[in-house]
Formats: structure tokens, C-alpha cells, sequence
């Protein structure tokens, strides 16, 4: 039976209230306890880097898959621990495994969404994706999974963990959204809180697929 895995979306900067860092190995440590996988973006440093080595010092390098796109892979050279791989036939330096755990390079940020998406489909019972505080980026690949999910390409959770009300504004917008009526009042749930490590595990586990989600048929044409 295939394990749990958690997609997370967080920012590549630790932000600057060290309760961002603290979730992020809170977060690590449930998912060591709940013998959860993770896959993220592959980053070294800020949110990403801190919850990727807090896992692999917990659970070893094979529960954690960082995927990330080749042109990013310059600024983690800069920033991190590095080994030398083949890719596409040239070396490039990548994340040290034993430290953030397995690499794997996609050549673009649509691979990499795609990529960290199937992971979480073909995980087992409890997996999904959780975003934690990030700029543009988590926000864009957050409300990305959640259209998927509004549309039909998955059914899996969408959790924000609200480390001190970072996400209280997405919130209200949807809420207001709902009220004007850019989103269905059946679809607002497609989206849900969680203030705790603990309370993202509940999410993930306890989700109810959305009753407004729209049952489209993708891929058979």
C-alpha cells in the first residue's frame, strides 16, 4: 500500500516572525510521527529548506522528494550543500540527499507542478497538499491545486496552515468571493484552515470532497 504524501508550498525565505520556522519543523515532525512523504519545490533555503532537513534527520532522505526546475538549480548551487549528478547529459550540482533528500530536475514550473501533483494523487489515504506561509509563487501553485480540485482533475485535501493569520486574507476572499458570487457556496470548502501541525494532519485525513467540485472528465479525448 502506497504512503501517505504531502505536497507543501511554502516560501523559499523563513520570513521574518520565527514562528514561520518553528511550523515548519512542527509540520516535519508530524509527518515523521504519521509516517507521511513529502514532495515540494526542492528549495534549500527559507521555509522549504528548513521543513526538507527536519524530515530527513527524522525519517532519512527517502521521505522527501524536491522537484525543481533546471534554471532554478543556479541559485541552490549558491546556497546549499551539493552533489554532482548527470542530467540530460551535463553535470549539474543538486541538493546534498542525505541532507534534503532525493532531487528530481523538470525542466520547467509547469513539470514541477505537474510532477508534485501525480506524487499526491498516487499517494496513499491522507495525502494531499498543504500551503504554508510564501509570497507569489505558494500563492500561485496553491490556487492552482485548488482549482484542479474545483474542476475535477483531483479530489485530494487543500490545507492552508495559517501560521499567524498569514492566510486570513485568502480567506476572507473567498468568503467574499462566495458572497458576490464568483464562487459557488458549494465550493468554498474546497479550501480549509489549519492553525497546527496537529489540526493540518485532521485536515488532510477528515476532508470531505466538495458537493459543489465539478465531475469534468479530463484526459479521455
Amino acid at each position: 500500500m502506497a504512503k501517505p504524501t504531502v505536497c507543501v508550498f511554502c516560501g523559499a525565505s523563513p520570513g521574518k516572525s520565527p514562528a514561520h520556522l518553528a511550523a515548519a519543523r512542527a509540520l516535519a515532525t508530524y509527518f515523521h510521527e504519521h509516517g507521511i512523504n513529502l514532495v515540494y519545490g526542492g528549495g534549500t533555503t527559507g521555509l522549504m529548506g528548513e521543513l526538507a532537513r527536519t524530515l530527513v534527520s527524522l525519517s532519512g532522505p527517502s521521505a522527501v522528494e524536491g522537484i525543481i526546475p533546471a534554471p532554478l538549480m543556479a541559485q541552490e548551487q549558491r546556497a546549499a550543500e551539493t552533489v554532482t549528478i548527470m542530467h540530460e547529459g551535463r553535470q549539474i550540482a543538486v541538493p546534498d540527499e542525505a541532507i534534503y533528500g532525493t532531487t528530481t530536475v523538470v525542466p520547467d514550473m509547469h513539470s514541477r507542478k505537474r510532477e508534485m501533483a501525480r506524487r499526491v494523487v498516487e499517494g496513499g489515504d491522507g495525502s494531499g497538499f498543504v500551503a504554508m506561509p510564501g509570497g507569489y509563487g505558494t500563492m500561485e501553485e496553491l490556487m492552482e491545486v485548488v482549482t484542479w480540485n474545483q474542476v475535477g482533475i483531483h479530489d485530494r485535501p487543500v490545507v492552508v496552515f495559517n501560521v499567524e493569520g498569514y492566510y486570513d486574507g485568502v480567506l476572507a476572499w473567498i468568503r467574499d468571493a462566495v458572497e458576490a458570487g464568483f464562487v459557488r457556496e458549494g465550493q468554498k470548502d474546497i479550501l480549509v484552515e489549519a492553525r497546527t501541525a496537529e489540526e493540518c494532519g485532521t485536515r488532510l485525513r477528515e476532508y470531505a470532497v466538495s458537493d459543489g467540485r465539478l465531475d469534468l472528465k479530463w484526459g479521455a479525448h
